[in-house]
């Protein structure tokens, strides 16, 4: 039996689909896998109705990003919270700003929480929105790259490949899939960042199955839940695994948190 690995930092993220109806899994889930680091998004709370109290008693200092009903991003931190940024420079809006990404040191790594949009239908102004605001991601993740340790990570709403979708064909000309929004993923790549590529304890490695027509339990899911990672973190990686189970039970979110372990 090989020595087992010390876990520096345990990085996890999750699309909750509303902090507040989710609030008795997320806390479980909290005190079950004891991330270090927990980047949430579509928390659909403003910053002073998130259960802030809640999330503290286990342990955990706050970064918030939310202005009420919809979208909605959170860094949670065991280890250090420090230079929050809400949005980033030239951040486009819909038609304004939406809140949409959250960065903070953690430790001694730079963590940026994303929410990016879903672009409705290809050609819509919603999908221009959502290749502008990927391309100012881009932009913006340029001028933190090679600063040290990054982790670029949440709901793109982008399967980077046709293997991170459960047919191919059931996508043809729809969002998620395009040369034009797999092409920003790409950008961030060619940045020097790794996509890690998470085991799936049972089944395909998806990290979203749509509520409707039972498509969790028919596999009908896509990967669009993604942890981007610099090169030297990358290389550190012990373990990343989406977590189904999270995904199953009375009233979950429609997306599996995905973990990543990094060894010290």
């Amino acid at each position: 039996m090989g020595t087992p690995f010390a876990v520096e930092m345990r990085i996890a993220t999750w699309n909750v689909n509303s902090v507040v109806a989710r609030l008795p899994r997320l806390v479980q889930w909290l005190e079950m896998v004891q991330p270090d680091v927990l980047c949430i998004q579509e928390t659909k709370v403003a910053d002073e109705q998130f259960p802030s109290l809640e999330i503290r008693a286990l342990g955990y200092d706050l970064a918030l990003h939310g202005t009420g009903r919809w979208n909605g991003v959170a860094i949670l931190s065991k280890v250090g919270l420090e230079d929050v940024r809400r949005g980033f420079d030239g951040e486009p809006g819909f038609p304004e700003p939406e809140a949409r990404t959250l960065a903070a040191t953690c430790g001694r790594v730079r963590v940026r929480s994303v929410y990016v949009p879903n672009g409705r239908e290809v050609g819509s102004p919603a999908f221009a929105y959502k290749l502008a605001w990927l391309e100012g991601l881009v932009s913006a993740t340029m001028a933190e790259a090679g600063t040290g340790d990054l982790v670029i990570c949440g709901d793109f709403n982008v399967a980077p490949t046709d293997d991170d979708v459960w047919d191919p064909l059931a996508f043809v000309g729809s969002t998620h899939v395009t040369v034009e929004e797999r092409s920003a993923v790409t950008a961030l790549t060619e940045l020097g960042l790794v996509d890690v590529q998470p085991r799936a304890l049972k089944g395909r490695p998806f990290t979203y199955w749509d509520y409707r027509a039972g498509n969790f339990h028919k596999g009908m899911g896509m990967r669009i839940d993604l942890v981007l990672l610099s090169s030297g973190l990358a290389a550190r990686v012990e373990d990343a695994y989406i977590d189904r189970e999270a995904r199953k039970g009375t009233l979950p979110s429609d997306h599996a948190p995905v973990v990543v372990d990094i060894a010290d």
